[in-house]
């Protein structure tokens, strides 16, 4: 079974920027080996409110989806990959490179979904590697109270 370098950041909702409070929200995952950029989210909204009883969880839904889409389009054939920035039916995303789009999407920014810090790893599978870090790093612990 043939493991390939991937890399991953986290997608952290920090309702009050100017607190730091973050709850993480998701996980973006690229592995150029096999041409795969994926993203999984899931807000806690009882988390985000404990931060902050006023943040707007749906907004912020639409934002982590919007992620999750961006990372859902499907790359262009290496061959067919457009570098002038060209919309398409799908929107910019759809001409540009997928490490392109990874850098772009976990590039440092003073929002309320943010990126943490890239990291790297080994996998077989992508997808499933996706999903796990979804579970062992978004996701509620199994057993803990609320």
């Amino acid at each position: 079974m043939t493991r390939h370098v991937f890399e991953y950041a986290l997608l952290r909702v920090v309702p009050r920027v100017e607190r730091g409070e973050a709850v993480n929200a998701g996980v973006i995952v690229y592995c150029r080996g096999v041409d795969y950029l994926g993203a999984r989210v899931h807000l806690d909204v009882a988390r985000l409110h404990a931060l902050d009883p006023d943040a707007d969880h749906e907004a912020i839904a639409r934002a982590l989806d919007a992620v999750a889409d961006v990372c859902a389009v499907a790359a262009p054939p290496r061959s067919d990959r457009r570098t002038d920035g060209a919309l398409a039916a799908d929107g910019p995303a759809a001409g540009e490179d997928i490490g392109r789009r990874f850098r772009r999407l976990t590039a440092p920014r003073s929002t309320v979904v943010q990126p943490g810090p890239v990291h790297t790893g080994l996998t077989a599978d992508p997808e499933a590697e996706t999903d796990r870090l979804l579970r062992e790093l978004v996701l509620p612990l199994r057993g803990c109270a609320r």
